[in-house]
């Protein structure tokens, strides 16, 4: 026998068609989501019927995200039943992918504009002159005299380095390679904050080599 407390808390879940209708997934794809293990109901009713509160929604929230991001049902899976799981954090690396994904889309629209206008050079610049020079910067600073060193005697100085590097970083295969690495980085600022480490002694010894 249901207790009323339990009664009253299945009138305020959700029905599998509702779901579907608030989230835009198919009934279909729900079900197959509780086959394998990936988003189960909170309740099954007696006479077979899902039901969902407001915590499986939130979880389903979380799942839709990571599909936008083309992970696997697997591995979404595995990620989802880790108990040790920050969901703050995963969130949060969501919304930096995300936003590099919209900054990569923008980019490709702006090009199209500008080939429906007229403009066949398109533009695939990822970092600013004002963001290679601050880039610059910080890896300058955290380099040794030694590892600065190998630059002067490649370049001359120092300056004539800088130069070299911020006038090649506008070609675009330079810039590709850019989106490359922000891709595998995660975000812009994550590529940033890496050039704040100095590359290890045996990069530079390849780069004396050159």
């Amino acid at each position: 026998m249901i207790s009323p407390s339990r009664d009253r808390r299945m009138i305020l879940m959700k029905t599998v068609k509702k779901v579907s209708q608030l989230t835009g997934i198919s009934v279909r794809t729900l079900h197959y989501y509780d086959e394998i293990g990936l988003f189960k109901p909170t309740e099954v009713t007696e006479a077979g019927y899902r039901l969902y509160d407001d915590k499986a929604i939130d979880k389903l929230g979380q799942i839709l995200v990571f599909r936008e991001l083309d992970l696997p049902l697997a591995d979404i899976k595995l990620i989802m039943d880790n108990p040790d799981l920050d969901h703050n954090s995963v969130l949060a690396k969501q919304r930096e992918m995300l936003l590099l994904k919209k900054q990569r889309l923008e980019r490709i629209i702006a090009n199209l504009d500008g080939m429906l206008r007229g403009d066949h050079e398109m533009n695939f610049t990822v970092f600013d002159e004002a963001e290679l020079q601050a880039m610059f910067s910080d890896m300058l600073q955290n380099m040794n005299e030694s590892q600065k060193q190998i630059f002067i005697d490649h370049y001359g100085s120092i300056e004539a380095w800088k130069q070299h590097m911020i006038e090649g970083a506008f070609d675009e295969k330079i810039q590709k390679n850019y989106a490359k690495v922000v891709e595998w980085y995660g975000s812009k600022d994550a590529v940033k904050e890496s050039l704040k480490n100095p590359p290890k002694s045996e990069v530079f010894a390849a780069y004396q080599k050159r």
